[in-house]
């Protein structure tokens, strides 16, 4: 029986796996599917392995099913910002870049940083992410093929099938919308919290659906600036010495989705929020 540290290297197909036990590294690697998960849990157990710290990067989808199955067999698991592992691996010179050698260090990474531990979102979080998601991938869709139609095509048949897939992709948001407000209908808690969100004048009710696919949950955060940090809308300061002051600007470092979403909130509250307006002349 040992205590040990695993870190994943996650790829659409493959997982690979470094296990770092009493000081010595061991490799394997499955498919990044069901039956793999189960045949690394067995890996594990030949290894004399049942109590382990597993740490890998977020990689969306990808890397939901493993971190969800090991957490369910009982292991300890952190999902790192992919910029951690990958700062941290400039900072120790490496050379090499292989999945291997990634897994290597994400196993090293979990093992001197012990990462704060992971653990599933609620099933209606993640059905409410998924459906906020896709309307964004949807709009992205329509603004596209909306721009490919004014673009000066003239083939009539090549016309003919854009309207057509857009006439598509405006009905699909509709029913996204629809599927989105529905779903959050059914939840007590998170219609409470949508209502709360659009008592905050510029907020409506897809934005604080948007929010609410995005923050699994506001008490996570300490504070505000925590919730901004992870929003990636706190300054970033570039002072050196005295003669370099460059512009302090956004770190953008954080959940992109959740910035977009608060993007025209934010240009309304700037023309209309005397607080707010006041605050940008400054």
């Amino acid at each position: 029986m040992a205590h040990a540290v695993i870190g994943i290297d996650v790829a659409k197909e493959r997982l690979d796996v470094a296990l770092n036990v009493s000081q010595h590294m061991l490799f394997t690697w499955v498919e990044n599917d069901p039956a793999g998960y189960q045949r690394l849990v067995t890996w594990l157990h030949k290894q004399r392995v049942v109590q382990a710290h597993v740490c890998l990067e977020a990689t969306g989808q990808y890397s939901e099913g493993v971190a969800e199955y090991l957490y369910l067999q009982g292991y300890l698991v952190s999902v790192v910002n992919p910029a951690r592992i990958r700062h941290y691996g400039n900072s120790k010179l490496r050379r090499n870049k292989t999945d291997k050698a990634d897994a290597e260090l994400i196993a090293e990474y979990g093992l001197r940083e012990n990462p704060p531990l992971w653990c599933p979102p609620p099933a209606s979080f993640k059905h409410l992410q998924a459906l906020i998601r896709h309307l964004d991938d949807l709009q992205v869709s329509l603004t596209r093929e909306t721009n490919r139609l004014s673009s000066g095509v003239r083939t009539p048949e090549v016309i003919e099938h854009l309207k057509t897939l857009i006439d598509v992709l405006k009905q699909q948001i509709q029913q996204t919308k629809s599927m989105i407000q529905e779903h959050i209908n059914q939840y007590p808690d998170l219609k409470k919290k949508q209502l709360l969100l659009m008592s905050i004048p510029g907020i409506g009710a897809l934005t604080a659906a948007k929010v609410l696919g995005e923050v699994r949950e506001v008490t996570d955060f300490d504070d505000a600036r925590q919730l901004s940090a992870y929003a990636g809308l706190t300054p970033r300061n570039f002072l050196s010495g005295s003669s370099v002051h460059k512009k302090s600007r956004l770190s953008k470092t954080g959940n992109s989705n959740l910035r977009k979403a608060l993007y025209l909130p934010a240009i309304s509250a700037k023309h209309h929020n005397r607080i707010v307006r006041e605050f940008c002349a400054r």
